[in-house]
């Protein structure tokens, strides 16, 4: 196949993995937005290299023809969560969702890899809308926690290295850092909770000092500059204090001062 063919094959799952990691990242954003623990920490993604397409292509027997039917990693996206619990909360997320069909699940987790990898990944139909009429593709999420994502990063990078040819001794320290990793899971799932609280109190912290600033940035519009700059350092004082209960109680009557200013700057 030429460059330029290849350029033009490819070009849509690019256009996938664009719009993906924006769908993903929305579902984050929605998630903080309501003072939730989001199930997802990170999403990125990448089209697979022409080189690395070929390469699979040579290992499976896969001919030209049949590319974007065998090989389903060509779109590929990664999600990150902090917990291993989390990981099926995002499955069931994408199984929920209208515009993402699921066409296989390979479970990882449950049934590591002899090298002692650990992942979720879900093989997709994805439509893209193209120039020349929608256009029906595969796409691989894989679906991890931080703790096997840094161990995936290692492994591949050693693979690459060894051409798939590692040394016993370095596969044996791999497997030894995977039930480490595995264990670091598990003691982080332990005090998830906790974890979670906290970050939700904290997350619910921003939310509400956004609201503020907006409001007081508002202010400027309907009443003097003297009198939102009371209103600025009497927010400084209250935010100084670290007192959750303080500041929501600042942001509820701080509301029915700007809708007082409001209602003033209508007469």
């Amino acid at each position: 196949m030429e460059i330029q063919l290849w350029r033009t094959v490819l070009l849509p799952y690019e256009q996938a993995v664009d719009e993906l990691i924006i769908k993903f990242r929305h579902i984050v954003k929605d998630y903080r937005s309501r003072n939730m623990h989001s199930p997802i920490e990170q999403v990125s993604g990448r089209v697979k290299s022409i080189s690395s397409i070929l390469e699979k292509m040579h290992r499976k027997g896969i001919s030209m023809e049949k590319m974007e039917e065998e090989v389903e990693d060509i779109a590929g996206i990664r999600v990150i969560c902090q917990f291993e619990e989390d990981i099926d909360i995002v499955v069931g997320l994408v199984k929920n969702r209208s515009d993402m069909q699921i066409k296989s699940e390979k479970d990882y987790l449950s049934h590591m890899k002899e090298s002692g990898y650990r992942s979720y990944h879900v093989i997709i139909y994805y439509t893209v809308e193209t120039t020349y009429g929608p256009k029906k593709l595969q796409a691989e999420l894989q679906i991890r926690t931080m703790a096997m994502d840094f161990w995936a990063t290692i492994e591949h990078s050693l693979q690459y290295k060894y051409k798939g040819d590692m040394p016993p001794h370095v596969a044996e320290r791999l497997i030894r850092a995977a039930d480490a990793i595995n264990a670091l899971d598990q003691e982080m799932s332990s005090v998830r909770g906790e974890i979670i609280n906290a970050q939700n109190s904290s997350q619910l912290q921003s939310n509400i000092v956004r609201e503020i600033l907006l409001c007081i940035e508002n202010l400027y519009k309907v009443t003097s500059e003297r009198e939102v700059r009371k209103i600025q350092d009497e927010f400084l004082r209250v935010f100084a204090t670290n007192d959750m209960a303080h500041l929501e109680r600042f942001h509820r009557e701080l509301d029915i001062i700007a809708e007082g200013y409001r209602i003033q700057s209508l007469k």
